[in-house]
């Protein structure tokens, strides 16, 4: 599993990875770590879009821990232990309901891959014995919702729609009687994805939770933020508004297939404490996989 999904990530991460090859081919010279190897370290993280702050907390770690120490590999292991420890942490998994329907909400800006990534979520769990039924409470892009209702008819899921134009929290409301009404295990609602009105965004969000929790207590379970893994750091300025207005439990980080900006993951991480839990790594239904932060990290940094 380990193999598998570390090589689906070098070749998606290859845009990535050539920066990063600039940051492992500095431990592999000689000399010591002095002023000018930290400039260039701290110069070739932020080519890398590893973002400002995680970049200023390694650099500041490995003057404290190697400022006039040989250059070798206890540097190399130093960094590659604090990359990893920048994408590990609690909320790893996908939180679940103890009893009755787990809900989980998908954010994210129209084209980030949002319908697509609940496609590959509802698969996923069908494939793990799960029944699953689908919401389309984006009700303002119809064609979101045809393409949800042709991966549900695909999946052989169920799916919930209403009227164009119409009350998404309605959809939601729903969506989750017919899940209690079934005994449905997992509910998931995708949600409008507009950034330039955020006060009705805020409206729509704020009526859907409201909704789902006095339906299913607890819900919603997750609220995960979907973003294109080709946008870099402008992801990390989606994921700050999305973050404004959402209560964001975690990431899918989609398109990892192409030529990624892997690097901003550790922005995302260091300046919003946001998990990544799931990533895209391919166009097909199967290919969303749970992150793994030891093959994130050696994909980045392997030969």
């Amino acid at each position: 599993m380990f193999r598998a999904l570390y090589e689906r990530l070098k070749t998606g991460l290859a845009r990535t990875r050539d920066l990063f090859s600039g940051i492992a081919g500095l431990f592999t010279g000689k000399g010591r770590v002095d002023r000018n190897f930290l400039a260039e370290m701290e110069k070739r993280l932020l080519l890398a879009d590893v973002g400002a702050t995680a970049t200023r907390e390694i650099v500041k770690q490995v003057e404290a821990a190697f400022l006039d120490k040989e250059i070798g590999d206890d540097l190399s292991g130093f960094v590659r232990g604090l990359l990893l420890e920048m994408l590990t942490g609690e909320g790893l998994e996908l939180g679940k309901s103890t009893s009755g329907p787990t809900v989980i909400l998908v954010a994210g800006v129209n084209g980030s891959g949002k319908t697509t990534s609940i496609a590959k979520l509802a698969n996923r769990f069908c494939k793990e014995g799960k029944s699953v039924v689908v919401g389309a409470c984006d009700t303002f892009r119809a064609a979101a919702v045809e393409q949800l209702s042709t991966w549900s008819q695909r999946i052989g899921c169920e799916i919930v729609k209403g009227q164009t134009g119409g009350d998404p929290a309605s959809v939601a409301h729903d969506t989750c009687e017919k899940a209690i009404a079934k005994n449905i295990d997992i509910v998931i609602l995708d949600t409008a994805g507009r950034l330039h009105t955020q006060t009705h965004l805020m409206r729509e969000l704020e009526k859907i939770h409201r909704v789902v929790q006095r339906k299913i207590p607890g819900a919603p379970h997750e609220v995960l933020l979907v973003l294109d893994g080709t946008n870099g750091q402008n992801a990390l300025l989606q994921a700050n508004q999305f973050t404004k207005t959402v209560a964001c439990t975690g990431i899918i980080l989609t398109k990892l297939d192409g030529s990624a900006k892997g690097g901003f993951v550790f922005s995302i991480r260091k300046n919003l404490g946001l998990p990544i839990k799931l990533i895209g790594v391919g166009e097909g239904l199967d290919d969303l996989e749970a992150f793994d932060p030891d093959s994130f990290v050696a994909a980045l940094l392997d030969k």
